[in-house]
């Protein structure tokens, strides 16, 4: 099984907040809805591969 991390980033403020293995085969991108610290609530979170 192939697992890499992927990034968390807040579609508001564009903080990456979270680091998450992910299955890499046959998965679409994660959107969950997550804590950003700056906002001080919650907030939507899509997937971004760190470079």
């Amino acid at each position: 099984m192939a697992r890499e991390y992927v990034w968390l980033v807040c579609t508001e403020t564009g903080d990456r907040n979270y680091r998450v293995q992910k299955e890499t085969r046959g998965t679409e991108r994660l959107r969950l809805r997550k804590y950003c610290k700056r906002l001080r609530r919650h907030t939507i979170h899509e997937e971004s591969r760190k470079k």
